[in-house]
């Protein structure tokens, strides 16, 4: 059943309920519906609660918005994001933000609140969008279910339990080209559409059918997933020119007509229906808007112009709402690392900024499966020589040139905890995180085997820690890093998946400008000899000399990694 048509069926049990009479509901009365509106309880504790709430607009298409209900208790809104909120007595009234007034016939727009409570907590009966009465899909509690305004899905809770991986033939014959490289010539790897030439295929690469049709091969019987990475945002890696896209920054329309609509038409052909396809949504791209604009010292004004003109949330908008339309896709949006957003002062915003950029172009929360940290980055899994809340020499962990107060030493650790600052703003409960593992094993006969010494916070951290990287800010073809733990579905509470998206012996970067037709440019952090910026706290960039363009084969970084893996080859 549709949920619009859930929705009304539900509007109508509420009058049923009150007069005694009964409806006959047909999809004609659906269609004559001007909006839905569907209020969920997230989480509820004994004096307090938070709730989601997402409208559609069914009518004419709308400028502006404000929507209104009324508590038969004494609830009372305390805060909330993506609307601007206020209370008189038991009526509420929510309207637009300046980034989501839009709401196009047909269009949704979610936001979200906490509030408290005493006694009961019953969903409002009614909702008024612009003195239109809406239909409201709940009962006591709310939904059971989130609302897929894309449609009907048969989407699984975690697409990579029970099923098998897409292997990428032409990454796969590049490792096995490789001394020992057979040993994991068989993993799976994400697919990089880092262009608009990658859909058809360029450069005499497989294209995205290609790609599709190949995975349905290895599919056989059983389920399969297959990886691609979405990443051709305009003013693409704001802050770093080694990855530079081809769409200049003010080009969104070239990025919704030339880009996402053919990848989602390609996606929604039946003949794939059966594949699950993991999508990872621009990377780098929206943490960038909170780390590197304004008066920080690590401002880059690119970034500053892609904050001003939006299209890092609008594209990104645009992606989710679009692929998330087609039922056997999984959106997973990229949440960088703990190197980059572990502090304070960035943890919470990004959070915030992912939740407008996922209710924005007619996206909802909805269209969003998860979320992936570490992606073509370098942080370890799980520092164990170490805590957080240990003390040396009368100093703590956090204040260790190394943790430089991030509240985070590793990857399992933030994005766990980013998990659930993400649900705080609004995404589902439910929503799943991937970790990229595929250069984050630091072994090798360099790993440590415990702590270092106690003679400073600085040599005890220094000593144990297994990121041998200078700053946690340096993330270009890293010397002495190894391959990290194989892709395997829920290794733990709250991770749908470690996964290999970046794939083993691509470079990140040229070592020194090459002229390329890619419209990927030189960045002085993947030169060996740079010393540095505000970003890496002006430490030595860490690069290995004589690397290729960004994507183009690396065989030396390729073969360091198999020789520093973690857990090791066999």
């Amino acid at each position: 059943m549709s949920r619009t048509r859930t929705a009304l069926l539900a509007a109508m049990a509420l009058v049923a309920g009150a007069t005694g009479t009964a409806f006959a509901v047909d999809a004609a009365d659906v269609a004559a519906v001007p909006c839905t509106v569907d209020y969920k309880i997230q989480n509820q504790w004994s004096t307090g609660f938070t709730a989601a709430v997402t409208i559609t607009n069914n009518s004419a298409a709308k400028s502006s918005w404000s929507l209104k209900w009324s508590y038969a208790g004494n609830q009372k809104v305390t805060s909330g994001w993506n609307a601007k909120l206020s209370q008189s007595g038991a009526a509420v009234t929510a309207a637009n933000e300046t980034y989501n007034a839009q709401l196009a016939t047909g269009g949704s727009v979610s936001f979200g609140f906490q509030g408290s409570y005493s006694g009961s907590n019953a969903v409002p009966a009614t909702f008024t969008l612009d003195g239109v009465t809406c239909n409201v899909d709940g009962g006591p509690g709310g939904p059971t279910d989130p609302p897929d305004p894309g449609g009907p899905s048969n989407r699984v809770d975690n697409p990579y339990s029970g099923a098998k991986m897409y292997v990428n033939p032409e990454w796969s014959a590049n490792a096995a080209a490789e001394p020992g490289g057979s040993r994991i010539a068989n993993q799976p790897t994400g697919v990089w559409l880092d262009r608009i030439a990658a859909i058809n295929g360029a450069g005499g690469k497989m294209g995205l059918r290609a790609h599709l049709d190949e995975a349905l091969r290895q599919k056989g019987s059983g389920e399969l997933v297959v990886q691609f990475v979405i990443y051709n945002l305009p003013g693409r890696d704001c802050s770093a020119l080694a990855s530079n896209g081809e769409l200049k920054a003010d080009e969104i329309g070239r990025y919704k007509t030339d880009y996402i609509d053919p990848i989602k038409a390609i996606l929604a052909d039946p003949k794939y229906a059966s594949l699950r396809i993991v999508t990872t949504v621009e990377i780098d791209s929206l943490p960038n808007l909170v780390t590197n604009t304004g008066s920080r010292p690590t401002a880059v004004p690119q970034c500053d112009v892609m904050k001003d003109n939006g299209n890092y949330v609008k594209g990104v908008g645009y992606a989710l709402n679009k692929l998330g339309d087609v039922p056997n896709v999984y959106n997973y949006v990229d949440a960088g690392h703990h190197g980059w957003i572990g502090w304070d002062d960035n943890f919470g915003p990004t959070a915030t900024i992912m939740k407008e950029a996922a209710t924005a172009e007619g996206a909802t929360v909805n269209d969003v499966h998860g979320f992936i940290t570490n992606t073509a980055n370098y942080s370890a899994l799980k520092e164990n020589n170490f805590t957080i809340n240990d003390t040396v020499a009368g100093k703590s962990v956090r204040e260790s040139k190394w943790v430089d107060w991030n509240r985070y030493l590793d990857e399992l650790s933030y994005a766990q905890a980013f998990r659930n600052q993400l649900v705080s703003v609004g995404f589902n409960s439910n929503i799943g995180m991937l970790i990229d593992t595929s250069r984050n094993g630091w072994g090798g006969a360099a790993r440590p085997t415990g702590p270092g010494a106690t003679t400073s916070v600085d040599t005890y951290v220094d000593g144990g820690r297994y990121d041998r990287r200078f700053n946690a800010g340096n993330w270009c073809n890293q010397s002495g890093a190894g391959l990290g733990e194989r892709p395997q579905a829920a290794p733990a509470a709250g991770i749908d998946a470690y996964v290999w998206m970046k794939p083993p012996g691509e470079s990140d970067g040229s070592s020194k400008a090459i002229p390329n037709d890619e419209g990927k440019g030189f960045d002085r952090m993947c030169d060996p000899t740079y010393t540095g910026n505000p970003r890496n706290n002006n430490n030595m960039s860490g690069a290995l000399p004589d690397a290729p363009v960004s994507g183009h084969w690396f065989s030396a970084q390729f073969r360091q990694l198999m020789q520093n893996a973690y857990p090791p080859l066999s």
